[in-house]
C-alpha cells in the first residue's frame, strides 16, 4: 500500500482506509441496500470487480461454465454475443472461440490474508481460533439490542472503557496472562506499540491490519458503521474501529504469550520479502477480457429484447403495423378516469399495477419513490423510539407522532420479562411451556398472524391520528419540529405531484399505495420493506401525503401554482403487503357518500387484481399449485407469509433488472415479469429537465444499490452475501451469523437471490438525450454511477422514438437487433402463468418451448 514516507505507519490513515473498504451494512432494522463494492465505485465496473477479486478473493462474476451453459440454452443469444465481440475486438471469430472453448486457470489467489497465514505455517498456531470466539462474544454482548437476558453490566461508556471496568470488577478475566491484563487496564499501549510486539517490522503493519480485520469483516464493518452512525441503534453504544483493533491486538498478544511463551519472536522477524501492496493495480488478463465479453452478452441478450418490446408495444398502441399486421389500439386513453393509484416504484408493484389496469381499464396508475415526498421521523404511540421514514442519505428535521390508537397491541405471555427471574422463570416456563408447544404445533400446520411475526400493518394503527400539521413554531421535541407548516406541506405536495406528472385530470379518488412485507422466521424482513423508508413499511408516509393533498389551504396554494385539484377529488392512503398480497386502507371515513360508493367498487377490483397478482407470484414457489383457483392460490400465498416452515416468504427484489423513468403509456401493454422499477415522469411538463434532475438523483443510489447488492450476493453468496439463512443465528437483534461460523454476514441470504440474474441495472429515461445527460451530470455522486458503468442508461427520445445509449461520455444511437417475431404475445394471463412456472431454485423454466424475456399483452 502507498504512503507518503516509505515504510512509515500512519495509524489514522490506515483506519480511514479500512473503514472505506469494510462493509457498511447497518443493523437489520435499517436494512438499506447498497453497492457491496462501494469502495471501488470511482473505478470502471470491470476494472473494479477484478481488482476487488484480486485483493479480497471475492467472486465478482458468474463462473465461465455458467456463461457457456446459458449460451447453449439460448439465454445468451448468438447474435448478441457476435455484436458484443465485434464492438470490442478486431478478430471476432478468434475471440468467439476463446469464449466458447478455451480453458483458463480460474483459481484466484487473493492478496488478503497472505501475511497472517504465517502464524499457522511458521508457528503452527491458529490465532483466529484462539481469539475470535471470545472476541465475537464480547462484541455481541456489548452491542446487544435486546436478546440478552441481562444488559451489559456497564452502560454509557465506550467499548474499551466498559470492558476495562468489567475486567477490574470481575473474578474471572478475558486474558490468560497477567502482563497483558495489566497493560490493558493501565491503558499504556497504542496500536503502533502493539503491532511492534506482535508483527515486528513497521513496513508490514498496514498489511497485517487489513489481514486481521478482513478475517472478520462483518464484525469490523458493523463496528465501523455504528461508530459513524450511532443513532441507528435503538440502545446506543459507543464503539470505534480503533478500539476494536486495539482490543483484538491485546487478545492476540495474550494468546501468543500464553501459547508460545514470553520470548516469542514477532511474526516478521525473519522475513526478507517486502510487504504486499494490497491496492496495487491489477493488470487485465485474457480471462478477464473473456468474462467482460460474456457478461456484456448476457446483459444485452435481455436488454435488447426489452428495448424491442417497448418499441413494438408503442407501435401497437398507436395502431401501427406489428409483424406485418395492422393492430388498432385497445388501450386508448379514456376520457373518464375511474380512479388513480400511486404505487412505489418498487419492481414488485409492476405486476399489481398491470393487473389492476387489466381489471379496471378506466383506472390510471403511477409510480413514485415510496416515501412519497414526505421525510420525517415517526413515533408510534407508546414507543420510546423514533423510526426514520425516508431515504437513508436524508436527515429529517420533522417528527410525526401517533396518538389515539384504537387497536390494542397484542403480546405473547411467554415473552414477559418475568421469565428471566430465577423462581418466576422456572414457574412460567413450566406453565407456559406446554401452552407454547401446543401453539407452535398449531402455527406449523395452520399458520396465521401472531405477535411474534413481523406484521407490516403493525407499524401504525389504522384508526390512529397523526401530528401532521404543525400548530406552533415552538412545537419542538428533541430538536425536531412536530409536523409541517402549511407552506412546508404545500412544497412537498407540489414536488410530489410534479415529479410524477400528475398535475391535471384528477380522478374522484386517488390512492397512495405504500408497501410493506409481513413474514415469520425472517431476520432480513427489513430488506423486503420499502427501501425509500429506510427499510420500513411506508404506510405512514402514504397517510401523511394523503392528508396533505386533502388539506383545503394546501389546495388553494397549489391552485395558484397551476395545480388545480377538484373539490370532488379525495386522496386515500393505503398499503400493499407484498408478501401476503393484501391491501389495507386508511382514513376511509373521510370519503363523501359518492366516493364511498366508488371506493367499494374499487376495493372489489383491487381484490381481483390481488388474486391475479398472487397467482403470478406463485409460479416461482414450488410449494404452491399454480393451477388451483385464484382464491386458493391467494390463500396459499397468504399462509406462506406467516409460515414458520417457509424460508422464502417472498423473494424481495430478486430478478430486478430495469428502472424506467417515463409515462405509463410507454410500458403499458408490456409484460416485464416484475423486473422493472417504474418511476412515473412526464417529459412534456419538464422541457428543461429541472424536474428530471431531482427524479434521477436517487435512481443510482437506491435502485442501483438494490441491483448491485443482489448482483454481488448472487455471484458470491459466501463472501459478499449472507449464505443460506437456514443456519442463521440472530446476533443481538442487529445482524446474523451462520451457525458456529461466528462472523456477522453482510449482504443477502441465498433464499433471496437464487432466482436472480446477476446483470447490472438498465435505466431507461423518456426524454431527449441532451436533457438526460444534463440531469445525470448534475452532481459527481450521481454521474459516477453512469460514467463508470455500474448501471447502464438509455434515453428514449420522445419525438424520434429512438433509443440513445450512454457510452464513453456521450449518448449514441442504439438500434435493437431483436426480431419482432422473438417478442411473444400473451393472450390469456392465467393460462400463460400456468404454462410458465418458475421454480425457486431455477431460472426461468417454461413449460412451452418458448423462453422469452419480454412479452406483449393482447
Amino acid at each position: 500500500m502507498q504512503h507518503n514516507i516509505p515504510g512509515h505507519f500512519d495509524e489514522a490513515h490506515v483506519i480511514h482506509e479500512l473503514k472505506h473498504f469494510l462493509p457498511s451494512q447497518q443493523a437489520l432494522k435499517d436494512f438499506i441496500h447498497h453497492n457491496s463494492l462501494h469502495a471501488f465505485q470511482h473505478m470502471k465496473f470491470y476494472d473494479a470487480i477484478f481488482k476487488a477479486s484480486k485483493i479480497f478473493g471475492f467472486q465478482a462474476h458468474l463462473e465461465l461454465p455458467e456463461y457457456r451453459e446459458m449460451y447453449k440454452t439460448g439465454r445468451i443469444r448468438a447474435d448478441i454475443l457476435q455484436q458484443v465481440i465485434k464492438a470490442k475486438k478486431a478478430n471476432t471469430e478468434e475471440w468467439k472461440d476463446k469464449l466458447l472453448n478455451k480453458e483458463y486457470d480460474t483459481i484466484n489467489y487473493p492478496r488478503i490474508g497472505e501475511l497472517r497465514k504465517y502464524w499457522k505455517e511458521i508457528y503452527h498456531l491458529d490465532l483466529d481460533n484462539k481469539v475470535h470466539p471470545l472476541l465475537f462474544r464480547i462484541l455481541c454482548v456489548f452491542l446487544d439490542q435486546g436478546i440478552a437476558v441481562q444488559d451489559f453490566p456497564v452502560a454509557n461508556k465506550s467499548f474499551i472503557e466498559s470492558v476495562k471496568e468489567l475486567e477490574r470488577n470481575s473474578f474471572a478475566s478475558f486474558f490468560k496472562t497477567k502482563a497483558v491484563k495489566q497493560k490493558f487496564l493501565s491503558g499504556d499501549y497504542s496500536i503502533t506499540e502493539l503491532l511492534k510486539r506482535v508483527v515486528g517490522k513497521e513496513e508490514y503493519f498496514e498489511q497485517y491490519l487489513f489481514d486481521q480485520q478482513f478475517a472478520h469483516h462483518g464484525w469490523s464493518g458493523f463496528a465501523s458503521a455504528v461508530e459513524d452512525n450511532p443513532q441507528t441503534l435503538l440502545d446506543p453504544k459507543k464503539i470505534s474501529l480503533k478500539e476494536l483493533i486495539e482490543f483484538e491486538l491485546l487478545m492476540e498478544l495474550d494468546a501468543l504469550h500464553y501459547n508460545l511463551g514470553n520470548n516469542f519472536q514477532p511474526l516478521t522477524s525473519n522475513m526478507a520479502d517486502p510487504p504486499l501492496d494490497l491496492m496495487a493495480e491489477v493488470p487485465r488478463s485474457e480471462f478477464s477480457e473473456v468474462i467482460e465479453l460474456w457478461q456484456d452478452a448476457f446483459e444485452w441478450s435481455y436488454y435488447d429484447s426489452v428495448l424491442k418490446g417497448i418499441l413494438l408495444s408503442n407501435e401497437k398502441k398507436n395502431g401501427l403495423p406489428v409483424n406485418g399486421t395492422l393492430v388498432y389500439s385497445k388501450t386508448e386513453k379514456m376520457k373518464e378516469i375511474s380512479f388513480q393509484a400511486i404505487f412505489c416504484i418498487d419492481e414488485r408493484e409492476d405486476s399489481i399495477r398491470r393487473h389492476i389496469e387489466a381489471v379496471d381499464k378506466k383506472c390510471e396508475t403511477f409510480g413514485a419513490p415510496g416515501f412519497f415526498g414526505v421525510e420525517f421521523y415517526f413515533q408510534q404511540e407508546g414507543s420510546k423510539f423514533y423510526d426514520k421514514l425516508c431515504p437513508a442519505p436524508v436527515t429529517p428535521k420533522y417528527l410525526i407522532k401517533e396518538f389515539e390508537a384504537k387497536e390494542l397491541r397484542k403480546g405473547e405471555p411467554i415473552y414477559t420479562k418475568l421469565t428471566h427471574g430465577f423462581f418466576t422463570g422456572f414457574l412460567l416456563s413450566i406453565t407456559y411451556g406446554f401452552w407454547a408447544l401446543g401453539k407452535k404445533m398449531q402455527m406449523m400446520f395452520s399458520p396465521k398472524m401472531s405477535p411474534a411475526i413481523s406484521n407490516a400493518y403493525g407499524h401504525m394503527d389504522r384508526q390512529s391520528r397523526l401530528t401532521i400539521e404543525n400548530k406552533s413554531t415552538d412545537d419542538i421535541e428533541n430538536g425536531l419540529q412536530i409536523g409541517y407548516t402549511i407552506d412546508e406541506m404545500t412544497a412537498r405536495a407540489e414536488g410530489f405531484l410534479r415529479g410524477i406528472g400528475l398535475v391535471k385530470n384528477f380522478a374522484p379518488i386517488v390512492y397512495i399505495v405504500a408497501h410493506g412485507s409481513s413474514s415469520a422466521n425472517n431476520p432480513h424482513h427489513g430488506a423486503h420493506d420499502c427501501g425509500a423508508c429506510s427499510g420500513r413499511p411506508g404506510a405512514t408516509n402514504a397517510k401523511v401525503q394523503a392528508y396533505i393533498l386533502n388539506h383545503k389551504k394546501v389546495r388553494e396554494i397549489l391552485a395558484a401554482k397551476g395545480i388545480v385539484i377538484p373539490d370532488s377529488t379525495q386522496f386515500v392512503g393505503s398499503m400493499h403487503d407484498t408478501a401476503a398480497d393484501v391491501i389495507g386502507y386508511y382514513d376511509e371515513e373521510i370519503l363523501t357518500k359518492q366516493n364511498t360508493e366508488l371506493h367499494l367498487q374499487n376495493r372489489l377490483n383491487f381484490e381481483t387484481a390481488l388474486n391475479l397478482n398472487a397467482k403470478e407470484r406463485s409460479r416461482r414457489f414450488s410449494s404452491i399449485n399454480t393451477k388451483q383457483r385464484l382464491e386458493q392460490v391467494r390463500k396459499a400465498i397468504h399462509d406462506r407469509s406467516v409460515s414458520l416452515f417457509e424460508p422464502r416468504p417472498e423473494l424481495g427484489h430478486g430478478t430486478n433488472t430495469l428502472a424506467i423513468i417515463g409515462r405509463r403509456q410507454t410500458t403499458k401493454g408490456l409484460f416485464l415479469d416484475r423486473r422493472a422499477f417504474l418511476n412515473s415522469y412526464d417529459y412534456a411538463t419538464d422541457t428543461d429537465g429541472a424536474i428530471l434532475t431531482a427524479v434521477m438523483r436517487p435512481i443510482g443510489l437506491v435502485c442501483g444499490g438494490i441491483n448491485l447488492e443482489y448482483y454481488f450476493s448472487r455471484v458470491d453468496n459466501i463472501k459478499t452475501g449472507a449464505g443460506t439463512k437456514l443456519p442463521h443465528n440472530v446476533m443481538g437483534l442487529f445482524g446474523v451469523a451462520n451457525s458456529s461460523d461466528g462472523d456477522l454476514r453482510a449482504g443477502l441470504p441465498w433464499q433471496m437471490i437464487e432466482v436472480h440474474d446477476p446483470v447490472r441495472l438498465l435505466v431507461i429515461v423518456e426524454h431527449k438525450p441532451e436533457i438526460v445527460l444534463k440531469a445525470i451530470q448534475s452532481s459527481d455522486e450521481v454521474f459516477e454511477w453512469y460514467k463508470n458503468e455500474w448501471v447502464h442508461i438509455i434515453a428514449l427520445h420522445p419525438g424520434e422514438k429512438q433509443f440513445y445509449y450512454f457510452r464513453k461520455g456521450e449518448f449514441e444511437k442504439y438500434e435493437p437487433i431483436t426480431d419482432a417475431k422473438e417478442i411473444g404475445t400473451i393472450h390469456n394471463m392465467e393460462e400463460f402463468i400456468e404454462g410458465a412456472m418458475e421454480m425457486e431454485t431455477n431460472h426461468i423454466v417454461h413449460a412451452t418451448e418458448e423462453n422469452l424475456p419480454v412479452y406483449l399483452l393482447d
